[in-house]
């Protein structure tokens, strides 16, 4: 149970006011000026100044910056091959395409148009601190044993979600939670002691889970621990940098052998390792490994240069803006209204609703490339930048990207203030607006969706949970409360 002295007075999920020091100014342009000259490109000077101003935006008072760090992934998909080129020296299909410079600087328009209108969101509801509970009133081994059930469970869920179509996404947001549960463990062993052994134990497990399944399952996991880390990053801490190097360097070793593996398992996954046990994908995965692992370094080097172009997530955006509206015209907003429909259109209420088309189709009609699809059981992604060009072209194609921002910081604050107990807060806010932030690839359906299927799904039944438990639980939470905000408060916590 949660004793009285942890459960304290604190602020929402709000963002800091900004205001930038002389000292910031000359940093930041010397950086733009540095990496600029260092890739013999303007638009890497640039995109740092945009990397730096968002950043900046972006920062909480409360729990990780999980705005920022979402942003800073989408603009990393955006750059990364143009750094790698700069600092490397290895050309990339990407660069072969004219377009490329042009799409990275639209795309750096999107993640600036997306990183102001969460701000303004966010800010749009004025500011107020509320006293809350600390922790939950759970102990550690009950939160083990419901990540561990989540972690059995997990596979079942998925295959009924199929099942019912009407409630496919409510299903499926279900296995999320072992996320969310996930990150609150990692927090509680980051605070008051670092318990690096047991979250290394954990991140194995997950590492070993996530790499038995069709997709990177490990991603998402590394990411979550990344994020907790920064939260609590302390320069000052040896412990803290090897902690956030393992995890670095773990990540991108997982990533260049998974380019280097997954093609021969994916080959077999639904041939023969689909019905086989978790061990026996576990152990071919080990076949594999061990033989990447023994490549000679022109192999891994080639690997590298995969991975770099499959993040690096410019090429199909690309080609598309170098046929429109040259051999295609805008659609003047077909995208966008048909995801609004889409999401507006719950499957729960309209069962006979079309099926979503695969990103392929539109990635095969834009770009004249006869790319991968739903044969292969696959789908190549286009991202929402592409697709607001393709809908209006420049410059409108930003005013959608902002709206969703705004919506979003609107959402990001609002699910702040009803989150009253502060580690149910911050993990359940920083899981569902890093799911839906991060990914610069994902289409407007799909990201319209995720949002408010996470929304929904998560945030709703989590403040129903917040609720009760600060009902069950009010003396405490109302004992800890200085004697000049108790009356502020009355109404409030005696009602529950």
């Amino acid at each position: 149970m949660t004793s009285a002295a942890s459960v304290a007075a604190d602020r929402v999920l709000q963002l800091e006011p900004w205001h930038p020091s002389l000292g910031e100014f000359i940093a930041a342009t010397f950086a733009t000026w540095f990496t600029a000259t260092l890739c013999g490109d303007w638009i890497a000077g640039a995109a740092v100044l945009v990397l730096w101003f968002v950043w900046r935006l972006l920062q909480p008072k409360e729990g990780p910056p999980v705005l920022g760090m979402a942003l800073a992934f989408q603009w990393t998909q955006v750059t990364l091959g143009m750094f790698y080129m700069g600092v490397v020296g290895r050309e990339l299909p990407t660069m072969r395409v004219p377009q490329y410079r042009t799409m990275i600087l639209l795309g750096l328009g999107c993640v600036l148009s997306l990183g102001v209108g969460l701000f303004a969101g966010a800010r749009l509801l004025g500011r107020r601190t509320r006293p809350a509970a600390g922790q939950l009133p759970i102990s550690m081994k009950s939160l083990l044993i419901a990540y561990a059930a989540s972690l059995v469970l997990q596979g079942a869920v998925t295959e009924v979600a199929w099942e019912i179509p009407e409630l496919t996404q409510a299903i499926l947001a279900i296995g999320f939670v072992h996320l969310a549960l996930l990150f609150v463990i990692i927090r509680r062993l980051v605070r008051p002691v670092f318990n690096w052994h047991w979250i290394a134990a954990l991140m194995i497990n997950e590492l070993l889970l996530g790499f038995t399944g069709f997709f990177a399952g490990f991603r998402d996991p590394l990411i979550l621990a990344g994020i907790v880390l920064i939260e609590v990053f302390d320069a000052r801490k040896l412990r803290h940098w090897i902690s956030l190097t393992v995890v670095v360097v773990a990540g991108s070793l997982m990533a260049v052998m998974w380019m280097g593996i997954r093609g021969e398992y994916r080959s077999e996954f639904y041939t023969d390792l689909v019905g086989k046990s978790r061990q026996a994908r576990l152990d071919r995965i080990a076949e594999l490994s061990s033989t990447w692992l023994s490549s000679e370094n022109w192999m891994m080097a080639h690997d590298m240069d995969r991975l770099i172009d499959r993040m690096w997530t410019i090429y199909y955006p690309a080609v598309a803006l170098g046929r429109v509206p040259s051999a295609l015209p805008h659609t003047h907003g077909q995208f966008i209204s048909e995801a609004v429909t889409h999401v507006l259109s719950p499957r729960i209420f309209y069962p006979t609703k079309a099926a979503l088309q695969s990103d392929s189709d539109n990635v095969r009609k834009y770009t004249g490339l006869f790319v991968a699809g739903s044969e292969q059981n696959t789908s190549i992604a286009f991202g929402y930048a592409i697709e607001s060009y393709i809908d209006f072209g420049v410059p409108w194609m930003f005013a959608p990207v902002f709206v969703f921002g705004l919506v979003m910081g609107l959402a990001y604050e609002g699910l702040s203030r009803l989150l009253r107990i502060q580690e149910l807060r911050v993990g359940i806010v920083a899981l569902i607006f890093w799911l839906i932030l991060y990914l610069f690839e994902r289409s407007w359906v799909k990201t319209l969706g995720l949002a408010g299927t996470l929304i929904v799904y998560l945030g709703v039944p989590t403040f129903i949970i917040d609720k009760y438990v600060r009902r069950r639980f009010a003396d405490r939470i109302w004992s800890a409360l200085d004697s000049d905000r108790r009356t502020d408060y009355n109404v409030e916590f005696t009602a529950g």
